[in-house]
């Protein structure tokens, strides 16, 4: 075990300015990355192996207006802080701590004693404070997602692990089993809506430029304009303004997928396969097998997620589109004659 003060900098702790940085907006920030790294860890069935037992806590000492900042870390608050933040680590209070306490992949421990004016936010832990009621402003809340401890410590401290997959034969089977969930998914959605899934397939091949432009500038506006909702909107509408965005990603990628997976099966089959050649099927089994085998490469899986994502986004904002993106024949031919007259 090792101390320093909270104003010192080292590559374990970070005391920021609390003028600077409010917890509470770096935690909801971290609350939405870690949610999305998780499902896609969760989607390509990237097993993390078990986080070794926390290593000797990094303590900070001292009376400082600053937030303690703990990266692959546990902390100690020994003195008097504005804040404590850990990502991959505990959060062990003997001091005071003025602010807010969070922690993603480790638990909030409050020894007796010890004194804590903000709330408490833990993901992937448990809060502990002992037998005795622990010392809290009244006023504080607690929230607490006690799953995924050891998933989610190993995501902090070894971030790389996403980026490859763990091969095995379990992981070979998990695939396997993804490209029959998502061939099934392509099947029943062509056969509910083939309008809709050919008017996608035929956007997606006129209008790939675009399509594609359209979806990354959606991207930048969601991603940008949720957590302006959430923070400077009221409440309620900031809300909304999540769950519509939550909604509006979760059915262009369900539709997005289907149309990419059979517009790719489509080109596999002209280009390089005969067999099955004008069979819907086949194209939809060729397509979600390339798919899922790009999405399994190391590295590269996030490449490959981020392109569905944004094409998915831009097929589901140019539905109401016409294939051509420009003037009817027809329009054209009437404005010549009204010209003439």
């Amino acid at each position: 075990m090792y101390t320093v003060t909270a104003s010192m900098v080292n590559e374990s702790v970070l005391a920021i300015p609390h003028q600077l940085l409010r917890l509470e907006v770096v935690f909801k920030a971290s609350l939405s990355v870690i949610a999305i790294l998780f499902f896609l860890s969760f989607a390509n069935a990237q097993e993390a192996p078990q986080a070794k037992p926390t290593e000797s806590p990094t303590v900070v000492e001292g009376v400082s207006d600053t937030t303690a900042y703990s990266l692959g870390g546990s902390l100690r608050i020994n003195g008097t802080v504005k804040g404590a933040i850990a990502l991959g680590g505990d959060v062990i209070v003997q001091g005071i701590v003025e602010g807010d306490v969070a922690t993603i992949g480790g638990s909030v421990i409050q020894l007796e004693g010890s004194r804590i004016d903000g709330d408490v936010m833990v993901l992937g832990g448990t809060y502990h404070h002992g037998n005795r009621a622990p010392g809290r402003n009244p006023a504080s809340t607690t929230v607490m997602y006690a799953g995924y401890e050891h998933e989610l410590r190993h995501m902090m401290r070894y971030p790389s692990g996403l980026l490859k997959p763990n091969w095995s034969a379990g992981y070979i089977g998990l695939r396997l089993v993804a490209i029959l969930f998502w061939f099934i998914v392509s099947l029943a959605l062509t056969a509910a809506t083939p309008g809709t899934i050919s008017r996608g397939i035929a956007r997606l091949q006129l209008g790939l430029g675009r399509v594609a432009i359209i979806g990354f500038i959606a991207a930048i506006v969601i991603g940008a304009g949720v957590p302006f909702a959430l923070r400077y909107l009221p409440f309620t509408i900031g809300v909304l303004v999540g769950l519509m965005a939550l909604l509006l990603i979760l059915i262009a990628g369900l539709f997005g997928r289907v149309i990419i997976y059979a517009a790719t099966g489509r080109w596999l089959q002209r280009k390089f396969f005969r067999v099955g050649k004008n069979s819907e099927s086949v194209a939809l089994l060729m397509g979600t097998t390339f798919w899922i085998a790009l999405s399994s490469l190391p590295y590269v899986w996030p490449i490959v997620v981020a392109v569905v994502l944004v094409t998915s986004l831009g097929l589901a904002l140019t539905a109401k589109y016409r294939v051509g993106w420009g003037p009817r024949q027809g329009t054209r031919q009437e404005s010549r004659r009204e010209a003439k007259a």
